[in-house]
């Protein structure tokens, strides 16, 4: 009888359970060149953090901007350091709001104002998962971005920021160097989504958008089961997005999306784009499920 009281209590408890989601996250990337150049938040110049805690879910991505090589400065250092400087203060942050933006200026501020400041530029992309609200907010400056697939549509999908053709929005600290561009944390492209549950977050460098459309990338998801997802068939998912943008990307008679934007501003460009691909790929997962399952 016992037993019987108990079993009903938790089934009526479970009953009762709002729908309380987090972030389940796997990460894939490839380098451009040097097949060694990765570590366990990068991928040769990308860098990434993941941040889960009661409150929220934060996820963030770094693109460096490789013409600083000219300079003798390594950017990978840049985008390590940004993206470093997120996760400590997402992980830090105890008030139950985090704006995107407001992350991603105090991680900015923080490297302006070393002693010996990395010099450097970088795309960004941020989003947080508000736990109480169910909601995503995102700031998104440059080229990196993200998409949101529920099922096999696409709820929403970021805008690249240009300033003109394969010059993207970015971060910078340069010491008063001539001709480098710099945005502000808040130049960037913002927006706040419902989530639901089994919904698929796709948060990547251009590596991945400037090589694969995006209906090439909804159709590898398909395998994933959206409802009861885990974590082995989201890191497949993910590594077979970056090697086919990474397949596509050397592929020279690809009409990618790269070449296609080429083409509209009058160049003569065919095939795909090699750079550093980097792929973030999250599950809205409901918290409750995992505990019932332990």
């Amino acid at each position: 009888m016992q037993s019987i009281f108990y079993f009903g209590r938790s089934l009526l408890l479970g009953l009762r359970q709002p729908f309380k989601p987090r972030l389940l996250c796997a990460c894939s990337g490839v380098p451009r060149t040097h097949p060694c150049n990765v570590g366990p938040a990068h991928f040769g110049d990308d860098a990434f953090f993941i941040v889960e805690n009661e409150k929220r879910s934060v996820i963030g991505i770094a693109d460096g901007v490789g013409g600083w090589r000219r300079y003798d400065v390594d950017p990978s250092k840049f985008t390590r350091s940004l993206m470093n400087n997120c996760e400590r203060i997402a992980r830090s942050t105890t008030t139950d709001v985090l704006n995107p933006v407001g992350l991603l200026q105090r991680a900015y501020e923080q490297m302006m104002h070393l002693k010996s400041p990395l010099l450097g530029s970088c795309t960004a992309c941020v989003i947080v998962m508000d736990k109480e609200r169910k909601e995503v907010s995102a700031a998104n400056l440059g080229d990196s971005g993200f998409m949101v697939v529920r099922g096999d549509v696409v709820v929403y999908q970021s805008q690249e920021q240009q300033h003109y053709f394969n010059t993207p929005y970015q971060l910078s600290i340069s010491n008063d160097r001539l001709g480098v561009i710099q945005d502000r944390p808040s130049d960037a492209d913002t927006t706040t989504l419902s989530i639901q549950k089994g919904d698929l977050i796709v948060m990547a460098t251009d590596g991945l958008f400037d090589n694969m459309f995006q209906q090439q990338i909804v159709d590898r998801l398909q395998r994933i089961d959206r409802f009861a997802p885990s974590y082995e068939a989201l890191k497949e998912a993910a590594d077979k997005l970056a090697a086919d943008a990474r397949n596509l990307a050397m592929d020279e008679d690809y009409m990618s999306p790269f070449a296609m934007k080429a083409q509209h501003y009058g160049l003569n460009f065919r095939g795909g784009k090699l750079d550093d691909i980097t792929v973030l790929l999250a599950s809205v997962v409901d918290c409750w499920d995992e505990k019932n399952d332990t």
